[in-house]
């Protein structure tokens, strides 16, 4: 039974049991900040077990994506070495809340397995918490199991927590034997031995535990299930490895053919691979991009490792990248968005390989040098730090290759070392309120956020709750014009009026369902009534309208002209400007960021209508409406539609005709990431005050240089060529004394066993006055080192030479500059014989000098 059917099939079984089929929300959580990636079925429901949002379907079931990588479910070491742990798998899972509870779990998930599946039933056990005889008695009671295979276990094994607090129960979990022969079965091998799977795990959520450890009963109780489609689809296609069913087989199949290497003969390194492929894809369709911080540095660490293990298989060039097509020929009908974004996907797997293999075999030398110096069997933190800071190793990894050479890594040292740099590498995490905690005030009951700021920026409301704290007051309405922070559009702001108090709300957020309103007390001792009338700041609610009806005819613009790779890699609709970050891969010439600025204002002089309609999903999408990286949509969603020209799923605020937008430009372009360049822009008045602005600075220059505008960049590409003449000038002056200097740098020469070593500071005007010095002091040296250093623009800079001789013998300029840079506070690089480096801090210069010198002198000795 091949996995697409088993994945269906699975559906289909709880569809026709009432159950509503909820699609799998992105792997990055949606407004879940304690998450890094969505690490399991329930994640989206979350909000619902912590009664912060109500209940649309009390029966539900899913195929949900899940990563996990970090915190307590992180599975990495694992991956590749063992055949069942993966970075990226599918959660089968059926959920009642509030509906049918214990028995109808049971029986199903049996139903499932022995009748639909036809599992044999001498292979499967049952397992119960210690404490939950109903569970026990359900299982012998409603189905046909062997009472003896009916197993109690304690809190670890069988007693499921959201957290240290909140909602919590016991589970049962279903176990399934893959070994040859049946008769050797024993229940001591359960939660023991590897040959007995975990199935499913089916959850009583039935208790909140408290802050003193103790457990209330939930007013309401609530299944929550959890099958691995990977470990299911083995045991279906009767394989004893997960890598051995039809989700993993092609693409390794895929890796042998590119690697010319057979997966049985080094098993490891395929796994691997073909695991961290999966993940990466689902990540970067998702919307994440490597990087030094948060989830990008998760995705950055899991694409390194699978690169280190490429190398296992002989491949030195990227070729990851180019297993992209496969599994979205797998997997794509199912998750759509794979296929949207394959060229993006491809794209920034590929460049951050050729950026890590550039750095991956100096990194791997200089990882052996570290193995030569060591006295004893554990890598320093200092030295591991080095590893990760200079060559991009993330931790794992450098403990991976540890590992293999039977030595550990002084983990507590290299957390010393990373405390510096950890604020920097610390996703910012954006502003979180927990409405279920803290000494909210409830003032009234009922239905809370009903948003009605579509249509109205004023009304008469109630306060449901608030809390005051530090000064600020938080207030949760039970109707609210204030639109919250979602969808990229920053949150409303303006006034809540009482009879005898007045709050300035400066921000508005969802959490949830909630939106919170953030503020200030500007007049009264207090609230006092949860009678109140809420008013947006309608100036900056317009001024936001103009920049996000933009963003989405700008969207569909660069579509046009640079292709249908772009997607919407993030945005921020302000009132005073835009930002957009798209999925592209090289810098917008000037020519291609003019015709998508003439494309957007020529449909805002069509002052075309905008349309809000509200559509079933898939419907929606057959009709060509655009979904964002990362969003969550329901089944029904808001379709923002600019005529024929744009059409996007958007809960955010819009003009009613693009007319009103007025005048849109772009006033910048710049890369932010591996295939994603970021726009700014401004819409309305902000715009025209941009151009304006600008044609006064024109004015000024055109007034300075004398002439008129059409001649300004004439006469300015003058002046430039003028400029280098002059400056070729005082080169050329500043060679005829060149001789002296060098003279003098030569008295300075320390001699080591018949070759020369100088390193000197010396006056220059630019960097190529600087070589042009190290050029003759190559010469002069004939066998040596020489190291010159200058300050050109208030920063150090170094030259280092070494002659052919010295060259032969290993010692290479590009790696001395490298070394010296990092002692300026910068880096470097270049040819053998000659290279440069820059660094930060001029002060430093002449005692960096001092140690520069010494260290030659110990590098010429060490290769005698």
């Amino acid at each position: 039974m091949d996995t697409k059917t088993v994945r269906q099939q699975f559906i289909d079984f709880f569809k026709e049991r009432d159950h509503s089929f909820v699609r799998s929300t992105p792997v990055v959580p949606v407004d879940d900040p304690t998450l890094l990636f969505t690490n399991a079925g329930m994640n989206q429901f979350k909000n619902i077990f912590l009664g912060k949002e109500e209940v649309k379907y009390p029966r539900v079931v899913n195929s949900q994506k899940c990563i996990r990588v970090s915190g307590k479910h992180n599975d990495l070491e694992e991956v590749g070495y063992d055949t069942f742990h993966h970075t990226f798998f599918e959660m089968l899972g059926n959920w009642s809340f509030g509906d049918y509870y214990k028995e109808e779990a049971i029986r199903w998930a049996w139903e499932l397995f022995t009748e639909v599946w036809e599992l044999p039933k001498e292979r499967l056990w049952a397992t119960v918490f210690k404490e939950d005889n109903e569970s026990e008695e359900l299982w012998k009671n409603v189905t046909d199991i062997d009472p003896n295979r009916v197993l109690k276990f304690g809190k670890r094994e069988n007693f499921w927590e959201m957290g240290e607090t909140g909602p919590c129960g016991p589970c049962s979990e279903i176990h399934y034997y893959v070994g040859k022969d049946v008769s050797k079965q024993n229940k001591k091998g359960i939660n023991v031995s590897d040959q007995y799977w975990e199935l499913w795990n089916l959850v009583f959520i039935q208790s909140n535990c408290m802050q003193d450890g103790s457990l209330e009963s939930l007013s309401q109780k609530h299944i929550d299930t959890g099958a691995g489609l990977e470990r299911i689809a083995a045991v279906l296609q009767h394989k004893t490895s997960n890598y051995q069913s039809d989700l993993f087989q092609p693409i390794i199949r895929e890796v042998e053919r590119l690697t010319d290497t057979l997966y049985k003969n080094n098993p490891v390194p395929h796994r691997v691979i073909v695991d961290h492929l999966r993940m990466m894809t689902f990540a970067i369709a998702d919307g994440v991009l490597p990087s030094n911080e948060g989830r990008g540095y998760v995705v950055r660490r899991i694409l390194r490792r699978a690169a280190r293990f490429s190398r296992n298989l002989g491949v030195h060039e990227p070729f990851i990248y180019r297993l992209v097509p496969t599994i979205i020929d797998m997997m794509g009908d199912i998750y759509p968005e794979l296929i949207e974004r394959k060229i993006h996907i491809e794209k920034v797997i590929k460049v951050e390989e050729e950026s890590f293999n550039a750095t991956l075999d100096r990194g791997l030398e200089n990882f052996q040098k570290i193995l030569a110096d060591l006295t004893a069997d554990v890598i320093p933190g200092d030295k591991a730090f080095k590893l990760y800071d200079t060559f991009g190793f993330p931790l794992d990894l450098t403990q991976q290759m540890a590992r293999e050479k039977g030595l550990l890594v002084d983990l507590k040292g290299f957390e010393q070392e990373m405390q510096a740099q950890r604020e920097r590498a610390r996703s910012s995490a954006r502003f979180h309120v927990d409405v279920a905690k803290g000494n909210w005030v409830e003032l009234t009951k009922g239905k809370d956020s009903e948003f009605i700021g579509y249509d109205e920026a004023k009304s008469k409301v109630q306060i449901r709750r608030y809390l005051i704290e530090n000064g600020k007051v938080f207030l949760i309405l039970d109707r609210t014009p204030f639109y919250g922070e979602s969808g990229g559009q920053i949150g409303d702001a303006g006034f809540i009026r009482g009879e005898r108090f007045t709050i300035e709300v400066v921000n508005t957020v969802k959490e949830g369902e909630n939106f919170i309103h953030i503020g200030k007390m500007m007049s009264g001792d207090g609230i006092e009534s949860p009678e109140v009338t809420a008013e947006i700041d309608i100036n900056r609610r317009n001024a936001i309208k103009l920049n996000h009806t933009a963003t989405h005819l700008m969207h569909k613009a660069l579509k046009l002209v640079l292709g249908d790779h772009v997607h919407q890699a993030g945005s921020l609709v302000h009132s005073d400007y835009l930002r957009f970050d798209l999925t592209h891969y090289e810098k917008m010439t000037p020519e291609q960021i003019r015709k998508v600025e003439e494309i957007v204002n020529r449909e805002i002089r069509e002052n075309i209508p905008i349309e809000i309609s509200y559509k079933d999903f898939e419907k929606a999408r057959q009709e060509g409406a655009v979904a964002l990286f990362g969003e969550k949509y329901g089944e029904k969603v808001r379709v923002v539609s600019a005529g024929d020209f744009s059409k996007e799923l958007c809960g955010g605020t819009h003009v009613t005709s693009t007319g009103e937008i007025g005048f849109f430009k772009i006033t910048e372009e710049s890369s932010l990431a591996a295939g994603v360049r970021r726009i700014f822009a401004m819409t309305g008045s902000k715009a025209v005050d941009y151009i304006l602005n600008g044609f006064d600075i024109l004015s000024q220059v055109q007034e300075l240089l004398n002439c008129s505008k059409e001649q300004v960049i004439k006469r300015v590409s003058k002046l430039l060529e003028q400029k280098k003449v002059l400056e070729k000038r005082l080169r050329k002056k500043q060679t005829v004394g060149k001789s002296d200097v060098l003279v003098s740098v030569m008295k300075e020469c320390e001699e080591v066993n018949g070759r020369n070593v100088v390193a000197s500071v010396v006056d220059v005007i630019d960097m190529d006055h600087l070589k042009n010095l190290g050029d003759q002091l190559l010469t002069k040296l004939k066998s040596g080192i020489g190291v010159l250093g200058g300050v050109i623009d208030d920063k150090p800079n170094l030259v280092c030479v070494v002659t052919k001789d010295l060259n032969k013998k290993g010692i290479k300029a590009g790696d001395l500059a490298r070394k010296f840079g990092q002692m300026i506070g910068g880096g470097g690089g270049g040819k053998p014989h000659l290279a440069t480096a820059g660094g930060k801090n001029p002060d430093v210069l002449n005692d960096v000098i001092k140690k520069i010198k010494k260290e030659s002198v110990k590098i010429v000795r060490g290769n005698e």
